[in-house]
């Protein structure tokens, strides 16, 4: 048994012991974490606003532009997503500034002296941690993106004021079930009784309209209590029910990130300050930015990174790229093994011109060879052992008026941060 690290300690030593002294990375339920919590009085923020944001995808980009409205409007935001890009950090973001370690080893000192004899995973440790930072800080919202699911989720010792869920599909099957209707329930177990949730998926399971309707919650779905229009240039949004008042906000600004998940936002936001000034709003959705979420590092040839890892991102990454039509595509990609590899690469492969397939330095990464096998017949493709040397081999084959779709995991877009693009 390795001895526990202590104040003077490096955060790089914390982690790798908080990685260590739990029997497995994922332990759902909230028996644990909810005891230490309540040691620790971190079962309530108190005053501070709390909007926890639960969905298959769209789960960041909904928190960057809740975030950056917010701010604009003058509010003190605290920020808690998963995973983190390039440094642990990230995980805990203040006023738009990531934790420094110093809070953070500050943070798991006070969780170690609290839990006892308690045994924590990664993920908990995280969640106190932020949560921890989040009161002492006094904050007037803080944002919690659920890890996985819901229900069991570390974040949901919380009673959100508001509950969100963007986006509903399979990913995670052996937690959460393996049919959209298991997999809504999951995330419902978010939503708290005479608190409103903001659905942002259009296409609701069942499950969470009989969850909603029996605990008492009320639903701000799409579609029904909000909606939104877009042309070229701009977007509308729109409501028509009693919790969001008669509200009709034309001519927005479009978004960097996904139009759906910043109606999703404006919806919460709408809920949060009904009398938000519109320039908030504006400013807000035209400086939201999230590492990894359609983000181009360069423009010719133009590179975009996207972490898009299941069915549901690969549908939506497919669409943005038709606006690539008559232009090369090439795919550098890497995965994990335990997602549905065979459909992410079936829904991209008309598109992609060649594809770079690549290992990733992790225990969970999906052979290149083996996803190979899952491009159509006669496609170009090749594998390689690293991001590194697969974009070496791709350099070598492009031009100045090519696309290039660096996706598959955010363990594929964190190892390409990293390389010289030069």
């Amino acid at each position: 048994m390795t001895p526990v690290p202590n104040a003077q300690s490096s955060l790089d030593t914390w982690l790798a012991h908080l990685l260590a002294i739990h029997p497995t990375e994922i332990d759902m339920g909230l028996g644990r974490v909810s005891a230490v919590a309540k040691t620790m009085g971190l079962e309530s923020l108190g005053s501070t606003k709390v909007v926890t944001v639960a969905g298959t995808n769209g789960k960041g980009t909904t928190c960057a532009m809740i975030e950056a409205i917010m701010t604009q409007a003058g509010q003190r935001v605290g920020v808690y997503s998963s995973p983190h890009m390039l440094k642990y950090n990230e995980r805990v973001r203040i006023n738009g500034v990531d934790a420094s370690d110093e809070a953070l080893i500050e943070a798991f000192c006070a969780i170690d002296a609290a839990r006892g004899a308690t045994s924590l995973t990664f993920f908990e440790y995280a969640t106190l941690a932020g949560l921890y930072l989040f009161k002492q800080a006094k904050l007037d919202l803080v944002l919690l993106e659920v890890g996985l699911g819901g229900r069991l989720d570390a974040t949901n010792i919380i009673d959100a004021d508001i509950a969100v869920i963007t986006a509903i599909d399979l990913d995670h099957q052996e937690y959460l079930g393996d049919t959209r209707e298991l997999v809504g329930r999951e995330k419902a177990g978010i939503m708290r009784t005479a608190r409103p949730v903001v659905i942002g998926e259009p296409d609701l399971p069942e499950t969470v309209v009989e969850y909603a309707h029996a605990i008492g919650a009320q639903m701000v779905r799409v579609n029904h209590e909000f909606s939104y229009q877009v042309t070229e240039s701009d977007w509308c949004f729109s409501a028509n029910e009693a919790v969001l008042g008669n509200l009709s906000l034309p001519d927005l600004p479009l978004p960097t990130l996904p139009l759906a998940n910043a109606a999703t936002a404006v919806a919460v936001v709408s809920l949060l300050e009904t009398e938000l000034p519109r320039g908030a709003i504006d400013s807000g959705l035209n400086r939201a930015r999230l590492s990894g979420r359609l983000e181009v590092v360069s423009e010719q040839p133009k590179i975009i990174l996207d972490v898009a890892h299941n069915p549901h991102a690969a549908r939506y990454l497919s669409q943005r790229l038709k606006a690539y039509d008559g232009q090369r595509i090439f795919a550098l990609c890497g995965m994990l093994k335990d997602k549905d590899c065979r459909a992410v690469l079936g829904l991209l492969d008309e598109q992609v011109h060649a594809w770079y397939l690549t290992d990733l330095d992790c225990e969970r990464s999906a052979k290149a060879e083996d996803l190979l096998s899952y491009l159509g017949e006669g496609k170009q493709a090749m594998a390689f052992s690293s991001v590194r040397h697969a974009y070496q081999a791709l350099k070598q084959e492009i031009n100045q008026s090519d696309v290039v779709i660096v996706f598959g995991s955010f363990y594929t877009v964190a190892e390409f941060k990293q390389l010289d693009l030069g």
